[in-house]
């Protein structure tokens, strides 16, 4: 739809206020129009049967698509734009009604811009490309004005040349000098000149500083992209405190920047930079300061930056706690038991939240949170994971038992150990080692007999083998023998026995 929506912006203004264009080529224009109706009306055909998305599914029922759509205003501006007013007005001006379907356009440059590879240079071709249709309208109305005061009539109109494409350009280029307020241009003298240049210059200063923002826009990319826009968002969810907390969000592109600097760079340049950065500030936590340094600097580069804004919760008392926090820059508020009133601030280079990381038999809070903390201000704070703490601990198995020793001290200090419930904690730990250390010897003793198993049946299958093999052999020894001795020369008849024989003949 793109390319008819722009020649029914571009083509038929340019029909009007230039008649031999209209009158020279009277079968292209009428074949141009007919194609870009068949498509206007082909573009609603297809928009009957086009399927949206609803609470992240895709409906693609074709009555509900049908339905939401000639329901929707999109229908009836479709409609009005597709109107044949050429048929009682055979007239240019009378595709005016084009210009509805511009919507269209917008959503189809919105498309190609969320696909392209290089969205700056596809905003940069767009931004070109409304000057130069703004340009060209310019032109044509100016060209219009000329002929009504009288083409040549002074030096500021356009002179009655011969041609009508140099008309054309002589429009063009005055129009571009108007629009750049250059001011190289004749001296207006008549009331309708000067009212036409008054409104060029105040469109150009429109377009110029439209130019300047949207290149702006292309060049900070990365900036607008941090800022996001929330009106959306805040149309959603109406009036309340939500929608006042997003209003007061002031996200920190430095922190942005900050990330993806560190992300480009070779991993161990990075992990030299963010342990020169956050080392110290992790050792001064009371359950790391006896680890080893490899344990520190794998922590470091687990580290993950988050924003807060003002009054947004850190953490809420009862809550699971799954990551501690270190104070990179502002201040967090300790709230009371009322959850309102502050009872201590927190600044720069402060923690909290560590023992909630560590899991220790005893503890009478368990991993849950012991107090509200919100953000005073705007504050950025690293979290370190559960987690990411669980993985690093993997590889340094040590580590393990020292921050379980170091963080039982520290509930002991605070008096949140119950030293009845450490000691079932740590009889049933014996208990259940005790039980593997049974299932281990168990399961020795059971692989032992199946090895003992084995081997007996081996060897029997090896003696049944023999037994089969050497009687095999003595039969067909036997067989042959018998063989030798009934069909030989001159071989006597067997003697029958005696009738009072005793005992069977041998075999």
């Amino acid at each position: 739809m793109a390319l008819p929506i722009l020649y029914n912006f571009i083509v038929p203004i340019c029909r009007l206020c230039f008649p031999e264009v209209q009158d020279q080529l009277p079968r292209l224009w009428l074949g141009l129009d007919t194609l870009s109706d068949v498509l206007y009306l082909g573009d609603i055909g297809v928009r009957l049967h086009t399927a949206f998305p609803e609470d992240g599914l895709l409906v693609r029922d074709r009555v509900h698509i049908r339905r939401r759509y000639l329901w929707s205003r999109s229908f009836w501006w479709d409609v009005a734009s597709s109107a044949p007013l050429e048929l009682l007005w055979r007239r240019p001006e009378a595709r005016a009604t084009r210009w509805l379907r511009a919507r269209r356009l917008c959503e189809a440059w919105q498309r190609h811009e969320t696909r392209a590879a290089h969205p700056g240079g596809l905003r940069v071709a767009a931004l070109l490309l409304g000057a130069v249709a703004t340009l060209h309208g310019l032109a044509c109305a100016y060209f219009a004005l000329s002929v009504r005061l009288g083409l040549g009539s002074d030096a500021w109109v356009c002179p009655s040349s011969t041609g009508v494409w140099r008309r054309y350009l002589h429009s063009f280029y005055t129009a571009t000098l108007l629009l750049a307020t250059v001011g190289d241009t004749p001296t207006p003298r008549r009331v309708p000149e000067l009212l036409f240049a008054t409104f060029s210059f105040l469109l150009g200063v429109l377009a110029f500083a439209t130019i300047t923002g949207s290149i702006g826009a292309v060049v900070g990319a990365t900036r607008g992209a941090w800022h996001r826009d929330t009106a959306a968002v805040r149309q959603l969810l109406g009036p309340g405190e939500l929608r006042r907390r997003l209003q007061r969000w002031r996200p920190e592109p430095a922190l942005a920047v900050e990330q993806s600097t560190l992300r480009a760079l070779p991993r161990a340049l990075h992990e030299e930079l963010a342990a020169a950065a956050h080392l110290r500030a992790l050792s001064r936590v009371g359950v790391f300061r006896g680890c080893e340094r490899g344990v520190l600097r794998r922590l470091v580069l687990r580290l993950r930056a988050q924003g807060y804004g003002p009054g947004e919760p850190v953490c809420r008392r009862g809550h699971v706690g799954r990551h501690m926090f270190f104070i990179r820059s502002g201040l967090v508020a300790v709230l009371g038991d009322d959850g309102a009133t502050p009872v201590a601030v927190l600044g720069r280079g402060r923690y909290f939240g560590e023992l909630s990381l560590i899991h220790i038999p005893g503890n009478r809070c368990g991993n849950r949170r012991t107090a509200d903390i919100v953000s005073v201000g705007h504050s950025e704070l690293f979290l370190l994971s559960k987690q990411d703490l669980l993985q690093v601990l993997a590889e340094f198995p040590g580590a393990r038992a020292a921050l379980e020793a170091e963080g039982r001290r520290l509930l002991q200090l605070t008096g949140r150990l119950d030293a009845g419930a450490e000691a079932a904690a740590a009889a049933a730990a014996l208990r259940a080692q005790g039980l593997e250390e049974a299932l281990a010897q168990l399961r020795v003793r059971v692989a032992a007999l199946v090895a003992q198993l084995e081997a007996t049946e081996g060897h029997l299958r090896l003696r049944v083998q023999r037994l089969e093999q050497r009687l095999r052999q003595r039969r067909d020894a036997e067989a042959r023998g018998g063989q030798a001795k009934g069909q030989g020369p001159g071989a006597a008849p067997r003697a029958p026995h005696p009738a009072g024989a005793q005992g069977h003949p041998r075999s």
